[in-house]
C-alpha cells in the first residue's frame, strides 16, 4: 500500500507541474506530506485536492494563485475550521516561497539581458524615442535615428519611425512634412483627409488600413471615435535630409505656431487681401495645440461625407488607388496554423507601396509560439511591437568583425523596434502568457527572397544528396529526418522547457 500511495504521489504532483509549469514539486511534497501528519487526513486526499487545484489553476487565467488555493482550502468539506486555517497557511508559504525563488531567477536574467541590451544595436526601446508633440489631447514621438548608436544601420539612415496616438475625438491641426510617409494604423478608428491639386479626398481609417502619403500633401486627422484612442505607426522617408524631417502646420497658436504667422505682416496683407487688424484678430482666435477637441457633431458631419471609401479598400485586379489598402480583409492571410498568422502586403497589391520598394506586414504569433527562423535576400526588416510579450534571437556577424557569429537575443515589448538587417537568420518568439503582434515594414522589398531555415519549405531541403552528406558530415537518410521532422510552415509551437521567465 505505501508503494501504491508513493506512485500515486509522484504521478499526481507530476500532473500538478503539467497544468502548471512554474509548481516546485519537492517543496510542494514537503507541504503536502506535513499537512498530511497534522490533519490525519489520507495522502491521497491531498493529492487529488492539490491536482484538483492546478487544473482549476490552468483554466483561471487571470485568478492569482494565492487565491486560488486559498478558495480550495476554504471549499474542502472534508476540512474543519482549524485544518482549512492551516491549509491557507501552507498555501501562502509554498506561494512566497516561490515567488522568491522567481524573484531571484529574474533579478539574475533579466540582469544579463539589460547588460545585453544596453550595446545592442538592432533594438529600440522606449528611451530611444522622443517627444515631438505632447498635448492634453495626444502626441507625436519619434525614434531616434536608426544610426544613432552603430553605423550597422547605414542602410536604412534616410528612414524614421514616429508613433502618432491621438484621444477620443481629437483632431490634429492641418499640417504637411518634408518626407514621404506610410501610416499604419494599429487601433482605432479615424478619418484622415488629404489635399492634392485640385480636390480633396478624406478617408474613414480602422485599425490595418495603410495609407501611403507623398510629401508635401497637406493633411488633417480626426479620431472619430468616442472612447478609444487612436494609434497610428508612421514610417518616413525624408526628401530634404537624409535623416531628419520637419513637420509644417498652416493652423496653430503657441505650440506650434502657424507657417503664416512667419511671414511678414505686409507680405500677408498683399496675398490674403486682407487688413493687419483683421488678419492680427485672426490667428489669435487659433488654437494653441496641433491636438484640439472636436465636437461630437463635427465628427459625424465629417464622417458622413463621401469623398473617397476607406476602412478596407482592395483591388484585386491591381488597379492603382489612393483609398487605403486594409491588412486584415485580405482573403486570407499569407501564413497561418494554430500558431500564427501572418498577414502581408506589397506593391503587387497596393500600387502605392511601389515608390517604397515596401512591403507591410502583421505577425500575429499565438503565445507559446515562434516564427520559422528564416532570413530575406536583400530585404531589411523594420518591426516594432504592437501588442504582447515575447523575445528575438537573430545571428549576426561577430562585432569586431573577427570571423564567426554572435546571437543578438532581446526581450520584446509593446512600441520595442528591431531591425533585422538581410541575409540575417532570426526568429521571434511569444511568450506563454500572451500573443505576439508585430507590425513589420520589409525596405527593399524588390526581388527579395525569404529564405525559411526550418519547417515545410525550408531550404535544406532542396539539397543534393552529396551536398547533404558533405555539409552536415552525416548519411542523406539523417539529414532528411532531421530536417523534416517539422511539418508546420512558418508558426511552430515553443518546446515546454523554454527557460526564459522574463520573457513570460
Amino acid at each position: 500500500m505505501t508503494r501504491t500511495v508513493d506512485t500515486r504521489f509522484h504521478a499526481c504532483m507530476h500532473l500538478a507541474a503539467i497544468y502548471n509549469p512554474n509548481v516546485h514539486l519537492q517543496s510542494l511534497q514537503q507541504a503536502l506530506l506535513k499537512m498530511s501528519a497534522k490533519s490525519k487526513l489520507p495522502l491521497l486526499i491531498l493529492i487529488l485536492s492539490v491536482a484538483a487545484l492546478f487544473a482549476g489553476l490552468a483554466f483561471a487565467k487571470q485568478d492569482p494563485e494565492l487565491k486560488q488555493c486559498s478558495h480550495q482550502c476554504r471549499v474542502q468539506q472534508q476540512f474543519d475550521e482549524k485544518q482549512k486555517q492551516e491549509c491557507a497557511r501552507k498555501c501562502e508559504e509554498y506561494h512566497q516561497d516561490k515567488k522568491s525563488r522567481e524573484w531571484e531567477e529574474d533579478k539574475k536574467q533579466t540582469k544579463e539581458y539589460e547588460e545585453e541590451e544596453k550595446h545592442n544595436p538592432y533594438v529600440f526601446e522606449d528611451r530611444h524615442f522622443s517627444t515631438a508633440i505632447k498635448t492634453g489631447k495626444g502626441r507625436v514621438d519619434i525614434l531616434t535615428k536608426f544610426t544613432e548608436n552603430s553605423d550597422l544601420l547605414r542602410a536604412i539612415e534616410n528612414y524614421r519611425l514616429a508613433l502618432l496616438v491621438a484621444d477620443p475625438r481629437a483632431f490634429i491641426v492641418p499640417n504637411h512634412f518634408d518626407a514621404n510617409a506610410v501610416f499604419v494604423v494599429t487601433q482605432g478608428r479615424g478619418r484622415i483627409t488629404l489635399i492634392h491639386e485640385d480636390k480633396r479626398q478624406s478617408f474613414n481609417i480602422e485599425t490595418g488600413d495603410i495609407i501611403r502619403i507623398r510629401a508635401g500633401t497637406p493633411l488633417y486627422l480626426i479620431n472619430r471615435d468616442d472612447n478609444e484612442k487612436l494609434f497610428i505607426v508612421k514610417l518616413l522617408q525624408p526628401v530634404n535630409r537624409p535623416d531628419y524631417y520637419d513637420v509644417f502646420y498652416g493652423a496653430g497658436g503657441a505650440k506650434p505656431k502657424s507657417f503664416f504667422e512667419t511671414f511678414s505682416t505686409e507680405i500677408l496683407e498683399a496675398v490674403l487681401k486682407t487688413s493687419r487688424d483683421k488678419l492680427e484678430s485672426f490667428f489669435e482666435k487659433q488654437g494653441k495645440d496641433a491636438f484640439l477637441e472636436a465636437s461630437k457633431e463635427q465628427i459625424e458631419a465629417m464622417s458622413r461625407r463621401e469623398e473617397g471609401t476607406g476602412g478596407g479598400g482592395m483591388w484585386p485586379f491591381g488597379a492603382e488607388s489612393k483609398n487605403p489598402f486594409n491588412l486584415f480583409r485580405k482573403r486570407r492571410p499569407s501564413k497561418f496554423n494554430k500558431y500564427g498568422q501572418l498577414f502581408e502586403v506589397d506593391a503587387d497589391e497596393f500600387k502605392q507601396l511601389k515608390d517604397f520598394d515596401l512591403r507591410v506586414s502583421y505577425a500575429n504569433i499565438s503565445r507559446g509560439s515562434m516564427t520559422a527562423p528564416f532570413y530575406n535576400s536583400r530585404a531589411i526588416k523594420i518591426s516594432i511591437v504592437v501588442q504582447g510579450q515575447g523575445y528575438i534571437e537573430m545571428v549576426a556577424p561577430q562585432a569586431s568583425r573577427k570571423s564567426g557569429y554572435e546571437k543578438i537575443r532581446s526581450r520584446l515589448r509593446p512600441d520595442t523596434v528591431f531591425v533585422v538587417p538581410a541575409g540575417h537568420p532570426f526568429v521571434t518568439v511569444a511568450s506563454r502568457r500572451t500573443n505576439l503582434e508585430i507590425l513589420c515594414f520589409e525596405v527593399n522589398i524588390a526581388n527579395n527572397v525569404r529564405y525559411l531555415l526550418a519547417g515545410e519549405g525550408n531550404f535544406v531541403q532542396q539539397f543534393e544528396k552529396e551536398a547533404k552528406e558533405l555539409a552536415f558530415k552525416s548519411r542523406e537518410e539523417v539529414v532528411n529526418r532531421i530536417f523534416g521532422n517539422q511539418d508546420e510552415e512558418f508558426f511552430f509551437p515553443v518546446p515546454r522547457q523554454q527557460r526564459s521567465r522574463d520573457y513570460e
